[in-house]
């Protein structure tokens, strides 16, 4: 490795010129296609259905409501065979597992309660079985499944234990005289907590337990365990109470349940990775403990997978209706005595709203990355394991950014749009609350982030495996020529580092691709290298001391994830242009996508200049060129929330319908008429005016 002590800086004039076509224009029709995916047939569908007013939240409807009517609303699913795609063709389903989850995220848009007892039921409930179960406990239990005969839950989470699955207190004990498992709650904290369905609905659950069979615990394991006779009382040894009103998602049933010493069958362990034989005897074709525990957990990631989607979904929603708002609704007289300004044409206006289009955008089309690689390892195509650990990594790595995404531009969306935003026929505050959890589901945001670093730590490790310390720091201290493969999960990008410190003076460096990439990039490799370095060695000091230091970079640890999981977004925002086959629609998405990217190293401003990667001098052009992009993109911000494809029926804010823009309009009528009439009062600070010029 050779060393360089130049770093590379943007060198940008602050009166930067933007040379691009300003004839450029959207084709919103292509666009909207380009959106929908490879999965477009399933996400008419899904829209379609989701346009009923039979599955739309009623909003003000009390808790017990609520409940009634989602879970009526599962049975019109049913009917409308919109939830069977990813179970097996010969029971109904047609194995399509990436057009299942596009179909399945869609239903935020009718109700995030349906959407999520619907993901209990089939993506949870029901994947659990058909994923972790064996072919017997498919064609058993499966067709009551898909059709709500049976009523489930998915009951992994225990109050004392929420993210750390494998520390779960809930015992499997088997009996090889009775042929059963004796499943236990052995205190309270061991409640399973906050189970979908567990408070009045489900018959039956899949309960994650620890395995204990001849005296040795084998790790979490699920049982398919009944807990309801027909008249919806437990049945014997089982317990459990309501959770009670929520901050949102109150159509859910949401519940704890516990087991005292129940008898569950042998047959009924969903035994794919691990079985127990009459005599108590443990196999599982996968030796290692550890990672039998993950290879079982991740059969269930696609709850990670819908979550990005549907927050995507959220925002587009919020998008659309705070963007048609503000090129109607107009606000104070400051460029002419006869008209008010449209709030889109505010420069605040526009730096509220565009970047998180600009981010909506570039984690749609991530998510639409994620969803292949999810269909892949599903189907069967690319299932290695290590097609299923990149997987996981990408799930945990986009999922919290969209769904922290989702809850800031829904708050963002609102504020823009004054009080009418806090009105609940618009929306936003309804979604807000309903979404919020999203950012706890399947895993809290930050945890996820945790594993994602552990995975870039490990990945650079494995490409430094056999370097010499000493070489490894002078490269973390420096950006060396020739850079290492940075893993990211999703593909490896080769870097190759130039100096931009010297010569480069041109005025197009921030829009440079090129440029975006290398700063974006090297942000990351940077600090997992930084971490690399100080959590060398942790692994082979005492167990107290090694999680001592692991604890004092946990921060650094979470940056470096998120920072990952940025430039994953960017990256496949610059992979979507290249198949963006109109060139006006691609000139303004190329917009889109600088001002992602350069809202992001806005963000992390002080990040680049304590690393030397960007001058204060060239640092200060940043901000005035952000600007000048969202001149560029003011005339196709109402094309570019039209190319989501959710019409009236999906949005339904009163505020988006076009009724504002008849308020405005007959406001401004009713002033010509005004300055056209003899007997109109005439205004004080003109008389004022008068008698100054005469005085």
């Amino acid at each position: 490795m050779t060393q360089t002590a130049t770093r590379p800086e943007l060198s940008v004039p602050a009166t930067l010129p933007i040379h691009d076509d300003d004839a450029a224009v959207v084709n919103v029709a292509s666009l909207g296609e380009q959106l929908l995916g490879r999965w477009a047939d399933s996400r008419r569908a899904a829209r379609a259905l989701a346009a009923d007013p039979a599955l739309h939240k009623a909003e003000g409807a009390s808790s017990a409501e609520h409940r009634a009517r989602c879970l009526d609303q599962l049975h019109l699913l049913v009917q409308n065979k919109a939830v069977h795609r990813a179970f097996p063709t010969a029971l109904g389903g047609s194995d399509d597992h990436g057009g299942n989850v596009a179909g399945f995220e869609e239903l935020v848009v009718a109700d995030p309660s349906l959407q999520i007892k619907a993901g209990v039921q089939w993506g949870l409930f029901g994947a659990a079985v058909l994923h972790l179960g064996t072919e017997e406990h498919h064609h058993e239990l499966l067709p009551g499944i898909m059709n709500m005969d049976i009523p489930g839950c998915f009951a992994m989470t225990e109050t004392g234990h929420g993210s750390d699955v494998s520390s779960i207190a809930t015992t499997a004990t088997f009996n090889p005289e009775s042929n059963e498992f004796i499943l236990h709650t052995p205190f309270r904290a061991a409640w399973k907590d906050y189970i979908g369905n567990a408070a009045s609905d489900g018959k039956a659950a899949v309960v994650f337990a620890q395995l204990i069979t001849r005296g040795v615990n084998h790790g979490v394991h699920a049982l398919y365990v009944p807990l309801r006779d027909e008249e919806g009382n437990f049945l014997e040894g089982i317990g459990g109470e309501d959770d009670g009103l929520k901050g949102g998602l109150n159509g859910i049933d949401n519940g704890r349940l516990h087991f005292t010493q129940v008898r569950v069958p042998r047959a009924n362990l969903l035994n794919r990775y691990g079985n127990v034989a009459a005599d108590g005897t443990y196999t599982s074709s996968i030796e290692s403990p550890g990672r039998r525990f993950f290879t079982m957990l991740g059969t269930l990631v696609q709850g990670r997978v819908s979550l990005d989607g549907a927050a995507v979904a959220a925002c587009k929603l919020a998008m659309k209706t705070a963007i048609q708002y503000s090129v109607e609704r107009r606000q104070f007289s400051t460029s002419s005595e006869l008209s008010e300004e449209v709030l889109l044409d505010y420069q605040l206006h526009q730096r509220r709203l565009f970047p998180r289009l600009a981010t909506t955008y570039a984690a749609s089309f991530a998510h639409e990355e994620l969803l292949a690689k999810f269909d892949g390892v599903f189907s069967g195509e690319h299932d290695t394991d290590e097609d299923r650990q990149d997987l996981e990594t990408l799930a945990a790595a986009l999922k919290p950014l969209s769904t922290w995404h989702a809850l800031d531009t829904l708050q963002e969306c609102r504020e823009a749009s004054g009080g009418a935003g806090f009105l609940t026929e618009n929306r936003y505050t309804s979604l807000r609350a309903d979404l919020d959890v999203y950012t706890t589901f399947e895993g809290d945001n930050n945890v996820l982030l945790q594993l994602v670093a552990k995975r870039l730590l490990a990945d650079y490790a494995k490409e430094f495996q056999g370097v010499d310390f000493g070489v490894l720091a002078r490269f973390v201290a420096t950006q060396a020529a020739d850079r290492t493969l940075h893993r990211t999960g999703l593909r490896r990008v080769l870097q190759t580092v130039v100096d931009t410190g010297s010569e480069r003076k041109s005025a197009i460096a921030l829009r440079d691709e090129g440029t975006q990439h290398e700063l974006l990039c090297g942000r990351v490799d940077t600090m997992v290298g930084e971490l690399a370095g100080a959590l060398r060695g942790a692994r082979k000091l005492p167990q107290a001391k090694a999680a001592e230091i692991f604890n004092q970079h946990q921060q650094e640890l979470i940056q470096a994830a998120r920072a990952h999981a940025e430039l994953l977004q960017w990256e496949a925002f610059t992979a979507a242009l290249a198949r963006t086959e109109d060139a006006g629609t691609r000139q303004v998405l190329t917009w889109l996508r600088d001002l992602f990217g350069l809202c992001l190293i806005e963000e992390n401003l002080g990040w680049y200049l304590m690393n030397g990667r960007l001058s204060a001098q060239r640092a200060r052009t940043l901000g005035p060129y952000i600007n000048r992009l969202l001149l560029k993109l003011r005339p196709h911000a109402v094309d570019l929330v039209d190319a989501f494809g959710y019409g009236p029926e999906h949005v339904r804010a009163a505020i988006a319908t076009g009724a504002e823009r008849e308020r405005q309009e007959e406001s401004r009528d009713y002033a010509r008429l005004q300055r056209a009439s003899d007997d109109a009062p005439l205004d004080e600070k003109i008389l004022i005016a008068r008698k100054n010029r005469s005085s």
